[in-house]
């Protein structure tokens, strides 16, 4: 696995510009260091920042070294969310595997269209189009949230791509009403940011093992965050709007390895709903985390890419596996 820097001299070097800020006062300094900050944490995975044109669109979007037999990991984030969530994760993967991490449409750095549609077919017919636009027709995919949700569809519409499939606290079925349902129902979606402190009760809300990040770097995300509220809006909306259509056939029909991975402390998406994938999806096993919230490859990325490689791993039978289960 890939060795990250501990934690404590990865941003050792970021205190030392931070008296810059407070001496400074300077939004561009501060969006500077963010930015320092971002390509450190890229380099340390073994991630290099790309854009490309997928159909018709600007999409942006991290990507390692790939080699021969190595196989290739697809990494789909959830709403509101972006490729940079699956950095640290990422880290301990980019080594042995080729991995590739989007900005879904309406997100992070990719093109924003009101125009579009962002059900979960739409999205999952977007991820088809970046693919095909890098070349990248047999891979191992995994989704976190929303992301879980488009993954498993496209598991479902393109069973020869998909060789295994890692869900993380999808999305899609929501029999089990969550604290975030019910805030939805009163009228408050913790989900969508429009002011700063907004984005810090998300991420306590979203996190229970919230990974370190200094002020100046959680200032700056919490700015975008709400620099994208009112996509966030509309994505929101269209993703939920789907009241005929039913996810749950789809699941199905998958026909690749599936390991469902929660949070046992989920707010956003109730723990309970995680039996329900693993009775619909065929040759699917499931691990519920303690002490985990939301986004266990962000809380806690090691322990989360341990479990994947084993899973991995333990599909080395297959053709594009008996590489990997020699290293």
């Amino acid at each position: 696995m890939h060795q990250v820097t501990p934690r404590s001299m990865r941003w050792q070097w970021v205190f030392v510009l931070l008296g810059v800020i407070f001496l400074t006062g300077c939004a561009g300094v501060k969006n500077n260091l963010y930015e320092k900050a971002m390509a450190h944490e890229r380099k340390n995975a073994g991630l290099e920042l790309k854009t490309i044109e997928a159909g018709g669109k600007t999409i942006r979007l991290l990507e390692s070294a790939s080699g021969e037999n190595m196989p290739t990991i697809v990494m789909v984030h959830g709403f509101a969310a972006n490729k940079e969530n699956w950095i640290r994760f990422a880290a301990h993967l980019t080594e042995t595997c080729h991995v590739v991490a989007m900005d879904l449409p309406g997100h992070g750095e990719s093109e924003k269209d009101f125009s579009l549609s962002y059900d979960f077919r739409a999205q999952a017919g977007y991820v088809n189009e970046i693919l095909a636009c890098l070349k990248v027709d047999r891979f191992h995919m995994t989704g976190n949230s929303m992301g879980g949700a488009i993954a498993a569809l496209y598991a479902a519409r393109y069973p020869d791509q998909v060789a295994s499939l890692f869900l993380i606290d999808p999305a899609g079925i929501h029999h089990y009403e969550s604290e975030l349902s019910r805030r939805v129902e009163n009228g408050e979606n913790t989900l969508i940011v429009t002011e700063k402190a907004d984005f810090y009760e998300l991420m306590d809300f979203v996190l229970e093992q919230k990974p370190f990040i200094p002020w100046p770097i959680k200032s700056v995300m919490a700015e975008k965050a709400v620099a994208n509220a009112a996509i966030n809006q509309k994505i929101f909306a269209d993703f939920y709007s789907i009241a005929d259509y039913s996810i749950e056939a789809e699941l199905k029909k998958i026909m690749a390895p599936t390991f469902i991975l929660w949070g046992a402390r989920d707010r956003v998406i109730n723990v309970k709903n995680a039996d329900l994938f693993h009775a619909l999806i065929p040759d699917s096993r499931m691990r519920v985390l303690e002490d985990v919230g939301h986004a266990p490859m962000i809380e806690v990325p090691e322990e989360t890419a341990e479990i994947y490689m084993d899973f991995i791993r333990s599909l080395s039978k297959t053709p594009d596996m008996e590489e990997l289960a020699k290293r």
